[in-house]
Order: C-alpha cells, then structure tokens, then sequence
C-alpha cells in the first residue's frame, strides 16, 4: 500500500512532462528520424576512428561506440568533446565525461537488457522490472571495472572492492534517474510499442546527465581515474 502510494506520488509530480513526452515518444515520425540520427552518429563515429583515431585502445573505441549507439547524436557530442585523441587539453569535466561514458556503457547495456526482458518480454510488474533491471545495471557496470583490472593483475577480490568503492555512487544514481524515468513513461509498453523503445533511450541519457556531476566529483577527489586522456595516444 505504502509503495503503492508513494508511486502514485511520483506520477502525480511528473505528470505535467509525461503527458508531453508520451506522445511525442510513441510518434512513429519521431522514431524513425531518432533512428537516422543514431545511425549516421554511429557512421561518424566509425569513420573517425578508423581515420583519424585509431590510437584509442579497443576498450574506449568500445566504450564510444555504446554510448552512440545509446544516445546518438549526444553520444558523438561527448566523444568530440573528450574522447579523441585531438582534444586541445584534457581538464576535470573532459575526465568527467569519459568516467561517466565508461559506467554508461556497462550500465547501459544492463539496463537495456533488464527493462527489454523483465517488461518488454516478460511483462513483470514494477517493482520486480525495477528490481531485475538495478540487479544487472550493477553486475555490467562492475564488469566493466573488474575485467580490465584483472588483465593487469589484479587479484579478484581487489578488483571488487574498487568496483564497488568508486562505481557504486555513479551508478546508483544514473539507475535512479534511467530506470525511473522510463517506467514513469512506458510502465506498460512491450518491446513492440515505439514508447517502449524511445522510453529506454530517452531515459538512458537522462541517466547520464544525472550521473555526470557525481563523477565529476570523484574524480576531482581522486576516487576515480576514468579512462585516460587520448591526447596522450597519439594523432593530435
């Protein structure tokens, strides 16, 4: 009853931008031209890596390429700003942003699978799609950290306990934002309503933006790296 009634809350104070956003969102127009924006995002993307980039490790050609894929247009915006090897000087907000991007991916990835297999195919209520989705938002955002470690020599448990130490607030609160807004906005779509889809890919940028001040902080602090600065790769 009380969870009930706090969700009721939530709607009620959302619900001004979501009965602007649902139907824009559920407009196949809409669809189709965020569909080419993604694509020919993704097409730049390739070409400039491939040209211009190829000194950027396959971890962060990987990590860019998710994030374009996740939110097209702004994707490729964060990769130009911080992620090439031509950036003029590297600076705590360029560091942000490839922080972020990098738990992005991972937790991007979670999401999609989360929200696409608890709701999308299984039609699962709320609190279990919240529940699933968080669940592997967190086992891909720490996969993301602990592999990479481990190929350097870093035992299992060390790995972990820095997974856990530096990513857990980034991702907390980009799940918080990503997960809520699109269960506020296509609670009971299917993967074969559009608003499911642009739901998911709206509401991952949004947990993006959200989690981007917080790593910003950490880094600032030295709690996280983030990945390095590609000026430093060669081809500038």
């Amino acid at each position: 009853m009380i969870r009930g009634q706090l969700i009721t809350r939530v709607e009620d104070v959302f619900a001004p931008a979501i009965e602007v956003l649902r139907p824009i969102l559920s407009d196949p127009m809409v669809a189709v031209a965020w569909a080419l924006l993604v694509g020919i995002s993704i097409g730049i993307l390739v070409w400039d890596i491939r040209n211009r980039n190829r000194a950027l490790p396959s971890l962060m050609k990987g990590v860019w390429t998710l994030v374009t894929v996740y939110s097209g247009p702004f994707g490729l915006a964060l990769y130009w700003y911080a992620g090439r090897t031509q950036i003029s000087n590297d600076s705590v907000w360029r560091r942000g942003v490839r922080s972020t991007a990098h738990c992005y991916s991972g937790c991007g990835a979670g999401e999609v699978f989360g929200i696409t297999l608890a709701q999308g195919v299984l039609a699962l209520a709320v609190g279990w799609v919240a529940a699933i989705t968080f669940g592997l938002a967190y086992v891909f955002g720490y996969s993301l950290t602990v592999e990479p470690l481990m190929q350097e020599g870093v035992g299992f448990r060390e790995a972990m306990a820095d997974a856990f130490y530096s990513e857990t607030p980034s991702i907390t609160i980009m799940e918080v934002v990503a997960i809520g807004a699109d269960l506020l906005l296509a609670s009971h779509a299917h993967t074969g309503d559009i608003l499911f889809w642009m739901a998911l890919a709206l509401s991952l940028s949004l947990g993006f933006i959200a989690a981007y001040p917080v790593n910003v902080v950490l880094v600032r602090l030295g709690v996280k790296e983030g990945m390095k600065n590609p000026a430093e790769m060669g081809g500038g």
